[in-house]
């Protein structure tokens, strides 16, 4: 059976000002959290899933990557001193140490798990313990994109129905989309990744399909043409658009008009340009 989809690391210099974009697109967005090695991130939840927007603190220790040892925080200063926008997959693991042995017998990762807890906050501000192992993935033609599993120690801790209810109506993340020169060349590393096999592909493009949303990975041309406009890293493959569902999309078009956040309809979706929303495009469409 194919992972799902856990959720997304979106990068980015300054996260308060980020939190509030995305407070304008219409989410609800947790309060500040710090990891023990210094990247601090908020937090946009759904049933199963979530946004993980991210950025390095003040202060922060990141240790750098070594023999075995993938080193989280480094790939989030590295990336963002590059850019900012997706950075990373995080698909869902009900077992990250076989996951992590399984990823290096399939020679697409050969790294010690990872383990980290922190302290989060309920809905009330309460003080909540949370607790994660990671095991990183690594395709080896897209240095520039970021892939790891993550098992939940305490997840009756972490999902919080008043987390999941925005303001915009939106229900679920549905899709995350990678622009690639030659997209097939990732098709072997993501079917060992997912545990699934690309579907309902059309030319060059590749889809998978997940147990939770979809993964797409298509050519910068046919990117362009979905999403409208992106932002890629120069010269290599990189995550560019994700896909959120929401119940209304015409009450999403005229939260976005009273926000003053531009977006284009394109079909069904209105999409919030890659320019506008710091390096990735957002889709919004029909649940």
């Amino acid at each position: 059976m194919a992972r799902g989809i856990d959720h997304l690391v979106v990068a980015v210099r300054d996260l308060d000002v980020a939190a509030r974009f995305y407070e304008r697109l219409g989410f609800r967005v947790g309060n500040r959290n710090r990891h023990p090695w210094g990247t601090e991130n908020r937090l946009i939840q759904f049933p199963g899933t979530f946004i993980e927007i991210i950025t390095v603190g003040e202060g922060a220790s990141i240790a750098p990557h070594g023999p075995r040892f993938f080193s989280f925080g480094a790939f989030i200063h590295d990336y963002l001193s590059r850019r900012e926008g997706l950075a990373m997959l995080v698909l869902d693991s009900q077992g990250a140490k076989e996951d992590a042995a399984q990823f290096a017998g399939a020679a697409i990762g050969d790294y010690e798990p990872f383990f980290f807890e922190r302290k989060g906050l309920r809905p009330d501000g309460s003080e909540t313990h949370v607790a994660f192992t990671l095991a990183f993935a690594r395709d080896e033609a897209a240095p520039g994109m970021g892939y790891f599993v993550c098992q939940h120690h305490f997840p009756e801790n972490f999902w919080n129905r008043k987390f999941q209810d925005h303001p915009n109506h939106a229900t679920t993340l549905s899709t995350v989309a990678a622009a690639a020169p030659s997209p097939a060349r990732h098709e072997r590393f993501l079917a060992r990744l997912t545990g699934g096999s690309s579907s309902g592909a059309t030319g060059e493009d590749l889809s998978f399909t997940l147990s939770r949303g979809r993964l797409d990975v298509v050519t910068l041309d046919d990117a362009g043409e979905i999403y409208g406009s992106v932002e890629e890293d120069p010269g290599q493959p990189s995550f560019v658009a994700f896909a959120v569902r929401v119940e209304d999309v015409d009450r999403q078009a005229s939260c976005l008009a009273a926000a003053e956040i531009p977006y284009n309809q394109i079909g069904s979706r209105l999409i919030v340009p890659a320019s506008a929303a710091f390096g990735v495009a957002i889709a919004f469409e029909p649940d």
